[in-house]
């Protein structure tokens, strides 16, 4: 009979010391991200608005430069009716890997003459990435004489790139 109280008294520790090490851990994880995390967190939050910021800074220079933004509106007549090979870039301002090929695609339309490069953005555009049944961004799309030839998803290299529209 001694034996079994002892080992239930051992069992009942045992419990406790889990259960107050747990209580403990818990109390310092939110003490961690409620102390030295915040200052982290608006760190980020301000960094992430600077990217925002510089996207659509970037986005906007875009139109201007090598890259043609399109739309539902202007798709057929800018990719599909095109003489020349277009590389489709389909996209959206909160994706992060979109942001980081963008600079790829960009350097790509202006150091190759002989391909038309626009941007599409799924968000604004979604009857044509329904078409394109675009499930991830970025895509990227080779479309020659108004037929799409091959597709790349995710980011992928210049040279991949390059490759694709050969």
């Amino acid at each position: 009979m001694k034996k079994k109280v002892i080992w239930f008294i051992i069992f009942v520790l045992l419990v406790i010391v889990i259960v107050v090490s747990n209580i403990y851990i818990n109390k310092k994880g939110q003490e961690y991200m409620q102390g030295g995390q915040t200052e982290d967190m608006l760190n980020v939050d301000n960094s992430i608005n600077t990217v925002e910021e510089n996207t659509i800074n970037q986005n906007e220079e875009e139109t201007s430069m090598s890259v043609i933004k399109v739309t539902d509106q202007n798709f057929e007549q800018e990719v599909l009716e095109s003489d020349m090979p277009v590389l489709v870039d389909f996209y959206a301002d909160w994706c992060g890997p979109c942001k980081m090929l963008s600079p790829v695609v960009e350097e790509v339309a202006e150091e190759n003459s002989n391909i038309k490069v626009v941007k599409v953005n799924v968000d604004e555009s979604q009857k044509t990435a329904v078409k394109y049944q675009i499930m991830s961004i970025p895509t990227l799309v080779v479309i020659r004489n108004g037929n799409e030839v091959t597709r790349s998803v995710g980011i992928i290299s210049k040279s991949e790139i390059l490759n694709m529209v050969k």
